[in-house]
């Protein structure tokens, strides 16, 4: 095996053990609460949903492409191509837009009641589903152009200069405008939520700036009045402000790189012969969906309880069966 396919099928390998189990634990320990409290809130759903996708992402490409590069499976076929890639840049387009969601319910959360912004927040958590539904429908519409154009590179034959190789697979645009055009619409598919995440995320900076000042504030008078300090609904907010921050900045970090590549992509002829920077495009577009449930474990308390409780059940029902 060359050592270029040996790297390749280790990198998507490190993303497959990370990102199916990761993402699989935030599934269960969110169905689990779901049949426990026979109801998820908004914020819940939101990430529940994004945990999906991830799971399809990290799935439907990494672990793939992992079997591929080890020469233990190929299904990158011509029909293959067309599945893998639709179904990945799907996934991926409905990541970015989902977790501009999470944010953006974030912030709304921090309105003051009776606000037209506390108005929206209770609208968004009301129509979630049709949310929901218009971002499968709008992501899956963008993504179509890789049923069109891609094909397997068993047909390298018929490729012309407006193509772009990922490694198994070619994406064969019709024409230089159309290839360009293509790349427009994927490149402002990420930045415009990328922008509007980017401003929600400053908005909760600011929440957490002056919370931090408030309760620092409350606990200086508490010492002379004698009591006094923060609530529980308010160390909440906190925590998930902070973890949505987290996976904002998580996602800027790697998505700018990821679209970075994707624009040196579509101005460098020459990378339609390597297909190094897709690679690289892949690797940095799937770590965001590898890594994200680990952000969500480490700090949501219900993920965790969810999964202490699962685990200390499967221990206990290990050691009444050794007993036996």
């Amino acid at each position: 095996m060359p050592s270029e396919e040996f790297v390749r099928g280790m990198l998507y390998l490190s993303l497959t053990v990370v990102g199916v189990p990761g993402n699989a634990a935030v599934i269960v320990a969110f169905l689990l609460l779901l049949f426990q409290e026979k109801r998820l809130l908004a914020a819940d759903a939101i990430v529940l949903h994004l945990a999906c996708v991830n799971l399809l992402v990290v799935g439907v490409r990494c672990l793939l492409e992992t079997l591929a590069s080890f020469h233990l499976a190929n299904v990158f076929g011509d029909t293959g191509c067309k599945a893998v890639i639709f179904v990945y840049r799907t996934s991926r387009s409905l990541s970015i837009w989902l977790t501009f969601l999470l944010s953006a319910y974030q912030s709304l959360s921090i309105a003051h009641p009776g606000s037209l912004w506390a108005s929206v927040h209770a609208s968004v958590a009301h129509y979630l589903s049709f949310v929901f539904l218009f971002l499968w429908v709008l992501n899956t519409c963008m993504s179509s152009a890789a049923i069109m154009f891609s094909v397997s590179t068993q047909n390298d034959s018929i490729l012309t200069n407006d193509s772009i190789n990922i490694e198994f697979c070619y994406v064969q645009f019709p024409s230089k405008l159309s290839r360009e055009a293509n790349g427009a619409v994927q490149v402002g598919r990420d930045v415009v939520p990328m922008a509007l995440m980017a401003l929600c995320s400053l908005i909760l900076l600011v929440f957490l700036y002056k919370h931090s000042r408030h309760v620092k504030g409350l606990r200086s008078s508490g010492r002379g009045g004698g009591g006094g300090g923060g609530g529980g609904s308010g160390g909440a907010e906190q925590r998930a402000a902070k973890a949505v921050v987290a996976l904002v900045t998580l996602y800027v970090v790697l998505y700018g790189v990821d679209n970075g590549l994707w624009v040196y992509t579509l101005t460098v002829r020459k990378t339609m012969s390597s297909s190094l920077i897709s690679d690289l495009r892949i690797f940095f577009s799937s770590l965001y969906a590898a890594l994200s449930p680990v952000v969500i474990i480490a700090s949501n308390r219900k993920v965790n309880s969810r999964l202490k409780c699962a685990t200390q059940a499967v221990q206990v029902k290990a050691t009444c069966l050794s007993t036996l």
